[in-house]
């Protein structure tokens, strides 16, 4: 499932589009990704509005336009956005396209696990206003972390990372990721995390959500050198610092890999 970084990536896709005029909208408005949707008023104010702005936050992307409009994607497992030429025939799974007059904004989603959300108003509609602190946000403070972690102290340390309410945008191997870096067993409950466990958890989360938006925000890139990332996808993976097997097991719903030196409590 696409994570913080990869929401941004996707996000991009369309910024040719900012500033043009949508012409016409094609959708599959009996699609569950517009579940909830008021798919007759998103087709009809998109139709002539313009592009003025877009942003992620978390694991969702926010697109304003004009008419006081605001479309909301959340890509799910499978959703990605991408460009096609302006006379671009809509397949069988892109199931949102908007037409403007050189090229057509599309969103598709195979699986359906995404959605869309559609606003008009002056006001941010609470699907978004409700995200939570991004951690790459500078809003992102150890206090502010502390706080959503003694709310819920019976959690393990693997699953609150992946509670989108206190980390939005944080998946499954951006969770791996922090934990090995900070030398946390994922299994251990929040409760029994020191302040000084917690401190280094804060720092890492903050560290892997700026540094893989550098390298995968902006290129769809691979993390760098070094990290666990690049072997937690093999059943022979290693850790990276010294050659140790990864440990592997189903910790807050998720495979989880870790290693047993670096993060041994």
């Amino acid at each position: 499932m696409p994570e913080l970084a990869e929401v941004e990536f996707y996000r991009t896709q369309w910024n040719d589009g900012l500033g043009k005029k949508v012409l016409r909208v094609a959708l599959h408005g009996d699609k569950r990704i517009f579940r909830g949707t008021d798919v007759e008023g998103l087709e009809r104010v998109l139709a002539g509005s313009v592009l003025k702005s877009s942003e992620a936050r978390g694991k969702q992307m926010l697109f304003r336009f004009t008419k006081d409009a605001w479309l909301g994607l959340h890509l799910g497992m499978t959703g990605k956005l991408t460009t096609a030429p302006a006379d671009h025939a809509p397949a069988k799974h892109e199931h949102l396209v908007l037409f403007q007059k050189e090229r057509a904004l599309v969103f598709e989603d195979m699986r359906q696990f995404g959605r869309v959300h559609f606003h008009q108003g002056k006001e941010a509609p609470a699907w978004w206003a409700e995200i939570g602190v991004a951690p790459n946000d500078p809003e992102f403070t150890l206090e502010l972390m502390r706080a959503f972690l003694a709310r819920r102290p019976k959690l393990t340390v693997k699953a609150v990372l992946l509670v989108q309410e206190g980390f939005p945008g944080i998946g499954n191997w951006m969770a791996d990721e922090i934990l090995w870096r900070a030398g946390i067993q994922p299994a251990r409950l929040v409760r029994d995390l020191s302040e000084e466990a917690s401190a280094r958890l804060w720092k890492e989360t903050r560290y892997v959500a700026r540094e893989a938006l550098k390298k995968i925000g902006k290129k769809f890139g691979d993390p760098p050198k070094g990290w666990l990332f690049h072997e937690r996808w093999s059943r022979k993976g290693v850790c990276p610092k010294h050659d140790t097997p990864l440990e592997r097991a189903t910790i807050g719903g998720r495979t989880t890999a870790w290693c047993a030196r670096c993060q041994p409590s």
